[in-house]
Parts: C-alpha cells; structure tokens; sequence
C-alpha cells in the first residue's frame, strides 16, 4: 500500500523546509508527499520553486488564496496512495507519529483515524487555555450531532482510506473543513479510530493563524452538516474491507 501526505501551506517560510525534512523522514516506505500552495506572499512559493519541488512528489500552487480546505480539497483530489493523512505545514504535529496514526487502517479495523492531542501521555506544549476550552468545547458540540465520542474533531492529523475521502464532496474554503468531514464521515458510518498524538503548538508570535473568528465559522459548519445538509453530497461506504499492511522501513 501507498500512503499520500497532503501539505496545504499559507506563509509557512520559517517552517517548510523543516517540515519537509521531517515528512520524508517519516519511516514509511511507500509513500507520495503533495504540497499545495494557498497563494503564500512572505517567500513560501518561491523556495518551493526554487527548492522543495524536486525533492517531493507534486507541488500544487493557487492562483489566489482561498483556504485551508481548499488547499486540501486540491491536494486530496492529487493523491493517489492508498491511505491520505493531512499534514500541517508548520510544526506543530510530529511526522515521525505518522505511522502510529495511520495503523488502524492498516490492521483493518479502520476507514478513518484522528491523531487526537488529548488522548495518551505523548508531550505537549502548555500553551493557550482558551484554545483548548473552544476545541473541547467544538468537539463536543460536533459529537452531540454526530453520535461518535471524538476527543478532538478540530486536530491537523486525520488519516483516510483514499476511496473514502475522494468520495466526499468537500464545500469549506477555510477551517471548516474539520466539522464539515467529521459530519459527513460519521454519516457514511466509517469506522473511525482515534490515536494519541504530541502537540507542539505555535504561538500567534509564531505564526499561529486559527482565531477566535474561525470558532464560530466551526458552530456554523456542524450546524450547516449535521441538520441541513443531511440527505446530500455524502457517498454510501463500501463493505468491501481489505487488510493490507504497508511495509516500514525498518522491517
């Protein structure tokens, strides 16, 4: 099997050539790394041209800025590994921790997996407090509608079999994207896994972008997904289940 690690990025200069090292770095074999450039203004595209593109797979760029979740939604259509994870373009999420997320779909028992920052006893930055009380506080709210017992709906690291995630019509241009494919996931009855991960959280100093603004466009997503937009846009999921193993580099 082949794993796609989709990177959207947005002025992530300090970080990016970091966050590439690292990525191919990750000890899984198989694997295609897909960069897409959110229309970046501060040197990003420009070192990806120069630099980064001949050392990954695909390198995508927008015309225009338009969002995470269109940054992703244009990554994920590139994919074509068997598994797709989405991987922030800062540092904020450990690479070397993709292959432990990505292993409930390899031991077939999973369609869909979150990488969660409050399950386990893996390190954690001591950062915001009212970051963490809105995604507990979203996360929540998402479960209320969708019936699944999520620990943390808002994390970067959500791992998908591909057939599943390219089925999903994805609508959100920004940071809706996480209540928008929660809801439509839980809806299609995936098996969905949740693994413990480290978080190493950046400040607004440090590039931080997610604010205050983007939680209450969060409330509006689970509430547009989970009781207007029930009937529509969500594929059935296919019974057909293979175990598959995805060889490690160290085997």
């Amino acid at each position: 099997m082949k794993l796609s690690i989709v990177i959207p990025c947005y002025n992530e200069i300090d970080t990016i050539d970091s966050i590439v090292k690292a990525v191919k770095n990750c000890p899984v074999q198989s694997k295609e790394i897909i960069l897409v450039d959110d229309y970046s203004t501060d040197g990003t595209r420009e070192k990806l041209q120069s630099e980064i593109e001949n050392l990954v797979d695909k390198v995508l760029y927008h015309e225009r800025n338009q969002g995470k979740g269109a940054a992703l939604r244009t990554a994920i259509m590139a994919a074509t590994g068997d598994i797709v994870i989405i991987q922030d373009a800062d540092l904020e999420y450990d690479p070397s921790e993709i292959p432990k997320v990505i292993q409930p779909i390899l031991d077939g028992k999973a369609d869909v997996v979150y990488g969660s920052r409050f399950l386990g006893s893996s390190a954690h930055r001591v950062i915001y407090y009212w970051h963490m009380v809105g995604n507990k506080f979203l996360t929540t709210l998402s479960n209320m509608f969708t019936n699944i017992n999520l620990t943390d709906m808002e994390t970067c690291y959500k791992a998908f079999k591909r057939e599943i995630i390219q089925s999903i019509e994805l609508e959100e241009n920004r940071f809706g994207f996480e209540p928008e494919i929660t809801a439509k996931v839980a809806r299609m009855k995936c098996r969905i896994y949740e693994v413990g991960i480290s978080y190493y959280g950046r400040t607004y100093t440090e590039g931080k972008k997610i604010g205050w603004k983007d939680g209450f466009s969060a409330i509006r997503c689970i509430l547009k997904y989970n009781l207007f937009r029930r009937s529509s846009q969500v594929p059935v999921l296919q019974k057909d289940r293979k175990t598959e193993t995805l060889q490690d580099e160290s085997s």
